[in-house]
């Protein structure tokens, strides 16, 4: 058993154990005084009795985990609980009413208001504003809306009890007909916190959002950085448990892992504002107000379901945009079908980018599957020193390192590291390895696939 149903349990019981005693003092001090307030507090008490007992059942029963039939969990059965004592609160009620307006009518009473009257009274008071207390404590501090409907009713007892204690001061002084109104006020009195009571209770079994919750979720949600925006929100009190579905947008050009994180944020931010929180997070990509050409051409080709394109560039002439990149295409493609995809890019492109002048793609193919390679630096020295001595042949290449070849079938595919002159620009390396590149396809036909890591000397 957790701490916190535990907790929640020992005030609950609490609770019945307070009412067992203030019901059986009740009710021998009204019956040795007749007097009717009194007896109407001991039918009140017992009803109380009742309604704890009720409210330590469905706290022992609400924190119940999620099982097959109840997928969200047994929270509800706190708010049916409390739907039962208003019912019963309503009841009890009437029946205060109607006996103090037939003692009215009928002028038959006879009442002793004695110093137990008043000393039955003034614990009721005192254990009443103790309970109430300790109920509201743990009803706070847990969110349980049983322990809080108890801790309600039990803060109206104190002013229940404070009328009729008016009531016995009234019959001392000759005024017998007041404990009889002191009675309906009594009646009146708990009518209309039932009447509180009950709407909460109805509201929760409606699944009725607590005011200012749905405003404070979705604010609390947007502050949460890479969010652009809450598109929904669906907020269901259960118990002590709110279950929270939201969708939010966030930007389609960011990557999935960073995305995720976003989405843990949101949860952590929700659980900040309602520990008890249960969370789903939805999200759906974005376009951003402030996304580039590229950014717009790299999500085109992703959607087509193809890799991320290279050697992307994005050139402006007056206005004008003049696009060219590298997209792959998955080995085993007819050159028609591989056309018909960049058609499509091309289109959708045309129709999301404005004032697209040409755009021109270069088709490339890839096999998606990792094949069975073979190591063979060693065993293919010759080969390896003739690759060595082109790269170095280049003057702009100082020294070769990491070679290494590795063979699938008749080809091979080369991975090196040239050292070049850390003078250089970006731009002037980038050249020098692709013409670099260029000769070694030329030179060695056997080569499939070739990587060149430059390192600055």
């Amino acid at each position: 058993m957790s701490s916190a149903v535990a907790e929640k349990k020992t005030v609950a019981l609490s609770s019945v154990l307070a009412a067992l005693f203030l019901t059986g003092i009740k009710l021998v001090v009204g019956l040795q005084t007749n007097s009717l307030g009194i007896l109407s507090e001991a039918a009140h008490s017992a009803l109380d009795l009742i309604s704890a007992l009720l409210t330590y059942g469905a706290v022992a029963v609400a924190d119940k985990p999620p099982d097959e039939e109840h997928l969200y969990g047994h929270g509800k059965i706190e708010n049916v609980s409390a739907f039962a004592e208003t019912i019963l609160l309503v009841f009890t009620c009437a029946w205060i009413i109607y006996e103090a307006v037939k003692r009215l009518i009928s002028h038959e009473t006879h009442i002793e208001a004695n110093v137990w009257a008043f000393a039955v009274m003034g614990i009721a008071i005192v254990v009443d504003l103790g309970r109430s207390r300790a109920l509201t404590a743990i009803a706070r501090k847990h969110h349980s809306q049983a322990l809080e409907a108890d801790a309600l009713h039990f803060s109206s007892d104190v002013w229940t009890s404070a009328v009729v204690i008016v009531g016995l001061i009234s019959v001392s002084l000759g005024y017998y007909w007041i404990d009889a109104v002191a009675a309906i006020v009594v009646g009146f009195l708990v009518l209309f916190v039932s009447y509180r009571l009950g709407k909460r209770t109805v509201d929760a079994l409606m699944d009725r959002v607590p005011k200012g919750l749905y405003e404070s979720m979705v604010n609390a949600i947007r502050s949460v950085e890479g969010v652009e925006e809450v598109r929904s929100i669906r907020l269901r009190p259960s118990g002590s448990k709110v279950f929270v579905d939201t969708t939010v947008a966030i930007r389609r050009t960011i990557p999935f892992e960073r995305a995720h994180s976003i989405m843990d944020n949101v949860e952590r931010t929700v659980h900040a504002l309602h520990p008890n929180a249960d969370v789903v997070v939805h999200a759906e990509p974005s376009t951003s107000a402030d996304e580039t050409v590229v950014d717009k051409v790299r999500m085109i080709v992703l959607k087509k379901g193809l890799r991320a394109p290279h050697n992307l560039e994005v050139q402006n002439v007056d206005g004008r945009y003049f696009i060219d990149f590298d997209i792959e295409y998955q080995k085993g493609k007819s050159f028609i079908e591989a056309h018909a995809i960049a058609d499509e890019v091309e289109v959708a492109i045309r129709n999301e980018v404005r004032g697209v002048d040409k755009v021109t793609i270069h088709m490339e193919e890839y096999d998606p599957h990792e094949g069975r390679f073979a190591d063979v630096s060693e065993e293919e020295r010759a080969l390896c020193e003739q690759i060595r001595a082109a790269l170095l042949a280049d003057g702009r290449v100082r020294e070769c390192s990491a070679l290494t070849l590795l063979k699938v079938g008749d080809t091979y595919n080369l991975t090196v590291t040239c050292h070049v002159d850390k003078t250089k620009t970006l731009d002037e390396v980038h050249t020098i390895i692709a013409e670099v590149e260029s000769k070694l396809y030329r030179t060695f036909k056997q080569l499939r696939r070739i990587t060149i890591h430059a390192e600055p000397v």
